[in-house]
């Protein structure tokens, strides 16, 4: 692609590095901000700026927050006794949109992968065990994608967990095998929340 202008260029070959991205996808967005007022473009580069550099993430759940204890932990509304366990914050996101569940969250940052090079130690495990050794904890939840890496996760899971005494279950699969959490329908996902099912039952399935 040959371009009239370096900075043209240049901001092409940034937008492109987005995922799913193309270099003419990236060329129209770009395009599109030259068009729009110098004070709009100015917001939307600061707000890229300042979540890159003042985001934080949650010292309890290490869901993505704004302050070191993010909305969801430090609400009173919420039920502390039930954690559902999910890869990242799109999952937190898709499962607070089904309406169905008023318990925290704990956000591994991934699923065990050895072929991608990802165990247990890349994760947020170790703080998981943490939250519970207060025996606040009533039951855990875990809501991971129905795929391989997952059912690995929760395997793994459950068996550091079992040393607590609550409940361990996993929500109902009306998911099909190898579906993403957070492209599942809220209904099937809100669904599958309200008829969680003890981990244990889900194996003989």
């Amino acid at each position: 692609m040959n371009f009239s202008s370096k900075l043209l260029e240049d901001a092409v070959a940034e937008f492109a590095k987005l995922p799913g991205v193309g270099q003419k996808t990236a060329l129209r967005l770009v395009l599109h901000l030259l068009n729009r007022d110098k004070d709009e473009v100015q917001r939307f580069s600061d707000s890229v700026s300042k979540l890159r550099n003042q985001i934080q993430f949650c010292s309890i759940c290490h869901n993505i927050a704004d302050q070191p204890v993010c909305m969801i932990c430090s609400s009173h509304k919420r039920d502390h006794s039930l954690v559902c366990v999910v890869e990242d914050t799109r999952d937190v996101m898709a499962i607070e949109n089904t309406n169905q569940y008023n318990g925290v969250y704990h956000v591994l940052g991934g699923l065990i992968s050895p072929m991608d090079g990802i165990g247990p130690a890349d994760l947020e495990v170790d703080s998981l065990v943490e939250r519970l050794k207060d025996n606040h904890v009533k039951e855990v939840i875990f809501a991971l994608s129905a795929t391989m890496e997952g059912d690995t996760t929760i395997f793994y899971l459950h068996k550091k967990l079992k040393q607590f005494n609550i409940n361990i279950s996993t929500i109902a699969r009306g998911i099909a095998f190898g579906g993403e959490l957070e492209y599942v329908d809220e209904i099937t996902l809100g669904r599958s929340i309200v008829t969680r099912v003890p981990y244990e039952n889900s194996l003989s399935g």
